[in-house]
């Protein structure tokens, strides 16, 4: 009965959230879901094949191997930042996000559920992805553990990034721009398609500053078992983002930055 009257509520609020931001993605799965499975595979058909085939291995490895796990990380990130950005603005625009304000429901909660919401559609288009890459070529999968923990640390950074996204977001405008301008550009200059080690030394130094290339490189490091980087500097460097933009998010929502007039 404690249980019942005490944090069951609060489990309540969280699970109707996140049930309904899984919901939202799943019933528009054509737009969700598919668009990331039919870019991905046009990815691996021109760049790993028909470009890939004319490009030396690396490390060991065929590019078209290289390059699957910067594309599954590429996709778990933009996808679960997609999610929450556009989910987290259209509930202010439509005003549904007074019903929460208006709730005994806490601020943490209402960040919990939407960044699980990010969350979950990052890894299973993640997920997707990587299976359709099978079709392609063989993903050895080194070390599981890493690659999942990677997988989930960067769909809740991303998500969080999402969700601050469109706390002060004002209009439509604004939720595509940070994506356009920003992570687009550092996901393609993240090592995605490319080892550091061939750029020149300027190029190189620069791109360690890249957050996006340590997780890219960290993930590889778990599916090829190869890296360009410290892997523990990367896993160190998410979970310190991590904590870094929960905090952020939370203060926002606690100060209903965006959101209460």
């Amino acid at each position: 009965m404690i249980a019942r009257t005490g944090m069951y509520p609060t489990w309540v609020a969280l699970q109707t959230l996140i049930t309904k931001e899984v919901l939202r993605f799943s019933r528009i799965w054509t737009q969700t879901l598919l668009p990331p499975a039919i870019t991905m595979s046009l990815y691996f058909l021109i760049f790993g094949k028909f470009i890939g085939s004319q490009i030396s291995m690396i490390s060991g490895f065929t590019y078209i191997q290289y390059i699957v796990p910067g594309l599954v990380m590429m996709s778990i990130m933009t996808n679960a930042y997609a999610n929450t950005a556009s989910s987290f603005f259209l509930t202010k625009f439509n005003k549904s996000i007074e019903e929460m304000l208006v709730s005994p429901m806490p601020s943490w909660i209402t960040l919990l559920g939407f960044m699980f919401g990010g969350t979950l559609r990052g890894l299973l288009v993640g997920a997707i992805v990587l299976f359709i890459s099978f079709l392609f070529t063989h993903v050895p999968l080194f070390h599981p553990g890493i690659i999942l923990i990677m997988a989930i640390l960067a769909a809740m950074v991303f998500s969080l990034g999402g969700l601050i996204n469109g706390i002060y977001a004002k209009r439509f405008d604004d939720v595509s721009f940070i994506p356009t301008f920003v992570l687009t550009p550092l996901t393609y200059l993240g090592g995605v398609f490319y080892s550091i080690d061939q750029l020149p030394p300027l190029w190189r130094t620069l791109s360690l500053f890249n957050p996006i290339l340590n997780m890219v490189d960290t993930f590889r490091y778990g599916i090829l078992g190869i890296s360009d980087v410290n892997i523990y500097v990367g896993l160190s460097l998410i979970i310190g983002l991590f904590i870094f933009m929960f905090i952020w998010a939370l203060v926002l929502l606690n100060r209903g930055v965006g959101i209460k007039v």
